[in-house]
C-alpha cells in the first residue's frame, strides 16, 4: 500500500490516497483541488523514498468542508491562591480528501 507524508501548517500527516483527513484550516473554498508540494517521505511497493529522492513529489486533495472541531478546555490554576480560568474554544479545521500521489 503506497503511503506519503506531507507537512501543512507546522504539522505531518501520513496519507494515502483516497483518505480523508482533518488539517489546520486552510484558505480554500469546498471543491478546491490542493496541491501540497512539501512531502517528506513516499513509500511504495518498491521500498522508501526520503530526502532528495521525493523532490518534485506532490500529494493532491479536494476540500470537503471547513468547519469546527470538538469543544476543547484551557484550564489553568493556582493551588491553594484561589485563582483559575477556564476558556472554551474550538479550532478552525478543513477536512480534506486525498485524491493522488504525484511524482
Amino acid at each position: 500500500m503506497a503511503y506519503a507524508v506531507f507537512q501543512t501548517g507546522a504539522k505531518q500527516y501520513r496519507v494515502s490516497v483516497a483518505d480523508v483527513i482533518d488539517v489546520e484550516k486552510l484558505d480554500a473554498e469546498p471543491g478546491t483541488v490542493l496541491t501540497f508540494s512539501d512531502v517528506l517521505l513516499v513509500s511504495e511497493e518498491s521500498g522508501v523514498k526520503v530526502g532528495d529522492a521525493v523532490r518534485g513529489v506532490t500529494v493532491e486533495a479536494e476540500v470537503i468542508e471547513q468547519y469546527k472541531g470538538p469543544k476543547g478546555v484551557a484550564f489553568k490554576y493556582r493551588r491553594r491562591k484561589g485563582y483559575h480560568r477556564k476558556v472554551g474554544f474550538r479550532r478552525l479545521l478543513t477536512k480534506l480528501f486525498i485524491k493522488s500521489i504525484n511524482g
